[in-house]
């Protein structure tokens, strides 16, 4: 009897097993990569997605916006999650790539709650970036010496940060990179005097968010552009997307994922912008 029963459940245990095998093999699956202001969100949803639809699996990498579109276009991804417009990145041929637009993140400078300030001119910000100015005395701040960190290279929150702070002038070259959103937030945080920029969803409380000319970095402030530094979070497909990556950017773009987790991670809904801004830079008032 014993042996009956132990062979019964090797047997059950062999078609469970090969009834998980086969579901896995069917499982669908997408990947997404590159902008790290984008990565929370996509994250967040994908998690959401997949609860809600077992046998789906949907992979969210970093790497910066320029690794996103270079790698969709290439056709190596489904998706590539940009703070860019295709057409700003050398190299991208945005004719071939469709744009999807599922937020708007506001950036905004920040420091070590070290350097002394909470509010900065635009001037004075852009010589800071140009390392014009070196120690925050010079603005108003504590005799501390500027530690300028920024983005690396193909990062679109760089990309947007100096386009519109620095216009055609180029970040000191003693500046710091990295690669990622949430490790310049480690380092502002542990360096006396340190400055660089953030998405609005990755900024915490043990970093000092910086004012410019006195407008504060709020959403609302964003959605009227008041607040200047601001981009849409893009995510591109090569050409139309089709079944999974159709249904996970409707879903993107659903009710369910605007009006929470959007929110809810430090993003503001396409839909709550007053102004709408072209990939040239100008920016107009939306009809109501």
């Amino acid at each position: 009897m014993k042996k009956y029963l132990l062979f019964a459940a090797a047997t059950l245990s062999l078609v469970v097993a090969s009834g998980c095998a086969k579901w896995i093999d069917k499982g669908e699956s997408l990947t997404a990569v590159g902008s790290s202001a984008l990565q929370p969100l996509v994250e967040s949803a994908g998690e959401e997605y997949e609860s809600e639809h077992p046998g789906i699996f949907i992979n969210v990498q970093g790497g910066g916006s320029g690794t996103g579109l270079s790698q969709v276009q290439a056709g190596a991804v489904d998706i590539g999650n940009s703070d860019l417009f295709a057409e700003e990145k050398d190299g991208i041929d945005a004719t071939k790539l469709v744009d999807h637009k599922v937020a708007v993140v506001g950036i905004a400078p920040v420091v070590n709650k070290e350097a002394g300030i909470t509010n900065l001119s635009m001037e004075e910000l852009k010589k800071i970036f140009l390392g014009e100015i070196t120690n925050w005395k010079e603005v108003g701040g504590k005799d501390q010496k500027v530690v300028l960190l920024n983005r690396a290279t193909g990062s679109g929150t760089r990309a947007t940060f100096e386009t519109i702070v620095l216009g055609k002038g180029k970040t000191a070259k003693k500046s710091q990179e990295q690669d990622s959103s949430g490790m310049v937030r480690q380092i502002v945080k542990d360096t006396p005097g340190a400055i660089s920029y953030l998405a609005f969803s990755y900024i915490t409380d043990d970093l000092v968010e910086i004012s410019i000319d006195n407008v504060s970095p709020t959403d609302e402030n964003v959605t009227t552009n008041n607040w200047k530094i601001w981009s849409y979070e893009h995510m591109y497909t090569k050409g139309e997307p089709q079944k999974l990556t159709k249904e996970f950017l409707a879903y993107m773009s659903s009710k369910e994922v605007q009006s929470t987790l959007v929110k809810q991670l430090g993003y503001i809904p396409v839909h709550d912008m007053k102004v709408e801004k072209d990939v040239e830079g100008n920016v107009e008032e939306l009809k109501e």
